[in-house]
């Protein structure tokens, strides 16, 4: 009888046990799906329609003259320019040469400010002008001067400045290639006030052989033109010892004088180095 309900019991208890296990919920965790994040080493995000459009602008194309192997800038200049004085030449009767003349002299054989920012090379100011302007001291501070977006209409405003008032007819009197009679007439008309303007025009026509374009428009062969004094002092060679200063006292020129005749930006001197000094 003890061992029926021994029997009993375990019956009991095990179908306790079977009924609490059943109540309990059989969960399974769900893997999260993994994601592959590629990164592309050295590759630059797509640019946007506005980074990839063209930038619009209307800034002046500025063309300034890089020295040559020599160091000429005044070379460069002719070089760079040459074409359009001569054509400026055939337009309008002005010789070639003082328009070149003139341009280096005027803006430091391109490297002044009104020329590398306004393309400015004769220091033509705003008077009745409607276009663009630049401002730069010169004999009252931050006058007006023109400015342009090519060079070359630099030059053809040089050229309608001649041509269109009558202080300057006598000059087209003139034979073209009396470039001597250009330069001192140009002073005498009123273009500049400075008592050594001619002479800055001639010695850069003959250091630098400018006359050879006007010759070259005339059909003329290429040859020392009348007037060309081939024993004068127009040159300085540079010596151990020389200065800008001392130069310039020497021979009666400012240190501003002696670097604008010859495209220069500072006072270094070079052994050997030519000077234009008249």
């Amino acid at each position: 009888m003890k061992f029926f309900v021994r029997i009993v019991m375990v019956l009991m208890l095990v179908s306790t046990v079977v009924s609490c296990g059943s109540k309990k919920k059989i969960t399974t965790k769900k893997k999260k799906a993994k994601t592959e994040h590629v990164v592309k080493k050295h590759e630059k995000p797509e640019p946007s329609v506005k980074e990839r459009e063209e930038p619009v602008t209307n800034a002046p194309i500025v063309t300034a003259p890089k020295p040559s192997s020599s160091g000429n800038i005044t070379e460069v200049y002719i070089a760079d320019f040459s074409l359009i004085a001569q054509r400026k030449m055939r337009e309008h009767k002005i010789p070639a040469s003082i328009t070149l003349a003139q341009g280096i002299l005027e803006s430091g054989s391109g490297r002044g400010r009104l020329a590398v920012e306004g393309n400015n090379h004769f220091g033509i100011k705003c008077h009745g002008w409607s276009g663009d302007k630049i401002f730069h001291d010169d004999d009252a501070s931050q006058e007006c001067f023109r400015k342009y977006k090519h060079a070359e209409q630099s030059f053809d405003d040089h050229s309608e400045f001649l041509t269109s008032r009558g202080r300057y007819a006598k000059l087209f009197e003139l034979d073209l290639d009396d470039y001597e009679g250009w330069a001192k007439g140009l002073r005498a008309a009123g273009y500049a006030t400075d008592r050594k303007y001619p002479d800055k025009l001639i010695s850069l026509i003959e250091r630098f052989q400018l006359y050879k374009y006007d010759q070259e428009v005339l059909g003329k062969t290429s040859s020392r033109p009348k007037n060309v004094d081939i024993t004068s002092n127009l040159t300085h060679k540079v010596e151990k010892g020389d200065t800008m200063y001392s130069l310039s006292k020497r021979y009666n020129l400012s240190v501003n004088e002696l670097q604008k005749l010859n495209g220069m930006t500072n006072s270094n001197l070079q052994l050997g180095q030519i000077l234009i000094v008249k």
